[in-house]
């Protein structure tokens, strides 16, 4: 396994990337960009799933109430029910995930 370098690719980086592949201006692309983030956003909101094919599903779950442990104090706490967005990887990402090298 090769030696990677973690790096961070922001919505910044994406917009910028988007605008030069289609050669739209940039105050385009990022109000594009943003209204699909806000309408993913209203969506999960909503309840609804969000299926993007070949991409993947976002959708809500419920993570039950429970009680845990502060490692520092060991005193029980409780921790309320809380809902959460799972993602499952679609057909597309997951070749592309199959290909890349991981640093150890």
């Amino acid at each position: 396994m090769t030696e990677t370098t973690k790096t961070t690719t922001t919505k910044k980086d994406l917009i910028d990337r988007i605008a030069e592949e289609t050669n739209q201006k940039r105050t385009v692309v990022k109000m594009t960009v943003q209204s699909f983030l806000d309408n993913v956003i209203k969506e999960l909101g909503d309840g609804r799933r969000l299926e993007f094919r070949d991409f993947g599903v976002f959708e809500i779950r419920e993570r039950a109430a429970r009680v845990a442990q502060n490692p520092r104090t060991l005193e029980r706490v409780p921790v309320p029910a809380k809902k959460t967005v799972k993602f499952k990887i679609g057909r597309l990402m997951r070749e592309a995930l199959d290909t890349v090298e991981l640093e150890s």
